[in-house]
């Protein structure tokens, strides 16, 4: 029966990610990034020093800029760091991550775009709290100009965020990467004995060890989304900074302790992003699948395009809309270009090492290649701190994924709660059952979702560009008081023709 599932869906998965996507994902970067004059470049010295400035109190906003960024890094800082990149690299071989690091350098100026629009098109409810989103720039945005396509679009957005949340980055991906971590570690650290199976009627056999860890998982994940954005985002603002440096330290050790093989590393990477290593004839194909597994992991791991961190910008306490962008665009960097690349280059270290790595993937690709990049630390240290970081990676992603998915519910719901509470309970069953699900199901799934959602996004990012234009260049030629969602003389801002 799962052969059959898996066959289907990746059908589906090759359909969604073929050609077309890829291309609309690449040119809309490129796009954005002539437009707006290469801003991710041009500005990122900028960027980077407002990540901790310290947010206006009587901006409009419910979060400071850092906690909105940590929220988005919440969700995109998760299991693709560890996981994603090593699942790449196996099926699309090293040259991955090459149109990884593409499609995030092109990405930077798609996550400022897009993040901006959230800004510039959110709403505050009577309650106080801000919502915004692709779904308000769509049909705010958009709408001005063509009404029908404009709420089309903030619909399908809408539906596919929840379901990206629920069956794709948010729960599934995310616990049976964290399941299998902690599996894997326990086998290391205790051999077989950690593993006694329970079998569950018509669904397989599984050890305690992911049963008990997932059951745990549930409970801690329904303690925070109760509480909704501000638990999430104080839980986020804390681990966030600390996973990502504890993670850092220890590829930089690893990748410092093998410095002789980063030139060869590179060189490699390069070869197979083009297929040079390809038999006769077969280096388009070669490089086609490196570009489809890489570009595919890299939005799974950076989410730039796919719409769900304005989500998070839009609740950023800020005078101008470029201002979170600017902000935003930095989560792209140290998602992809730092914590990705370091994973990336570890594991084709590890490759040239030791080939027989090539025969893992996912979590065990990851830390054999740290194991032989670090052959004096014991092997049980390094899953233990392995381990450590991927579920405190994926624990925060499913964190930040409930709180777009609750948005986009709330959005096609007209601002009734009671199906977002109905919906936060579906969301920690779908944390309990994600162990049981197939890993090539899940990261299959999580593709299809991913793909979907941001078809809507990009072509509202291309309608709207000439107001992402309008709205940097009055902010850095110094014009920068104006009303969120008008322009300087108080009329809607619509895209230049």
């Amino acid at each position: 029966m799962f052969e059959k599932i898996n066959s289907v869906l990746d059908v589906i998965d090759g359909f969604v990610w073929g050609l077309p996507l890829i291309i609309l994902i690449l040119a809309t970067g490129v796009f954005l990034t002539i437009r707006l004059k290469g801003v991710q470049f041009a500005q990122l010295k900028f960027a980077l020093k407002s990540v901790f400035h310290k947010s206006d109190d009587v901006a409009d906003g419910e979060l400071s800029s850092f906690k909105a960024l940590c929220t988005a890094l919440s969700a995109t800082v998760g299991t693709g760091n560890i996981v994603g990149v090593a699942t790449a690299i196996a099926l699309g071989g090293p040259g991955a991550l090459f149109w990884m690091w593409l499609a995030a350098l092109l990405g930077m100026a798609t996550k400022y775009a897009e993040c901006l629009l959230a800004i510039h098109y959110r709403e505050e409810k009577p309650d106080g709290h801000i919502l915004g989103g692709p779904f308000y720039t769509c049909e705010k945005g958009v709408g001005a100009l063509y009404p029908t396509l404009g709420k089309l679009l903030a619909v399908l957005f809408a539906i596919f965020g929840t379901m990206v949340g629920l069956f794709g980055i948010g729960t599934f991906s995310q616990v049976n990467s964290i399941t299998n971590g902690i599996q894997t570690f326990a086998q290391t650290a205790a051999g077989a004995t950690a593993l006694t199976m329970i079998e569950i009627p018509k669904i397989g056999s599984y050890s305690m060890v992911v049963i008990i860890s997932s059951f745990i998982l549930a409970i801690l994940v329904a303690l925070v989304v109760i509480g909704g954005l501000k638990r999430i985002s104080s839980v986020a603002s804390v681990i966030v900074p600390f996973m990502a440096v504890i993670y850092g330290v220890f590829a930089i050790m690893a990748l410092m302790c093998n410095i002789s093989y980063l030139l060869a590393a590179f060189e490699t990477i390069f070869q197979g992003a083009f297929g040079f290593k390809a038999a006769a004839g077969g280096a388009l194909g070669a490089m086609m699948i490196a570009m489809q597994k890489g570009i595919a992991r890299g939005i799974f791991s950076n989410e730039a395009g796919l719409g769900s961190a304005p989500i998070a910008a839009s609740a950023a306490k800020v005078d101008h809309a470029v201002q979170q962008g600017i902000i935003s665009m930095t989560g792209t960097f140290f998602d992809t270009i730092v914590i990705c690349s370091m994973t990336g280059l570890t594991i084709v270290i590890g490759l040239l090492i030791k080939p027989e790595i090539a025969e893992l993937t996912g979590f065990d690709m990851t830390n054999a290649a740290f194991q032989t990049l670090l052959p004096r630390i014991p092997p049980v240290i390094i899953s233990f701190a392995l381990m450590v970081c991927l579920v405190l990676f994926a624990f925060t992603t499913i964190l930040g994924w409930d709180y777009y998915s609750e948005r986009c519910i709330e959005y096609l719901s007209k601002g009734k709660m009671l199906p977002v509470k109905v919906y936060r309970y579906l969301y920690i069953i779908a944390v309990f059952i994600g162990p049981y699900m197939t890993v090539s199901a899940v990261w299959t799934i999580a593709d299809i979702v991913n793909g979907l959602m941001a078809i809507p996004n990009i072509i509202s990012l291309l309608i709207l560009s000439g107001v992402v234009v309008k709205l940097t260049t009055d902010y850095f030629s110094g014009r920068r008081m104006y009303t969120i969602g008008y322009d300087f003389a108080n009329k809607p801002i619509k895209a230049e023709q």
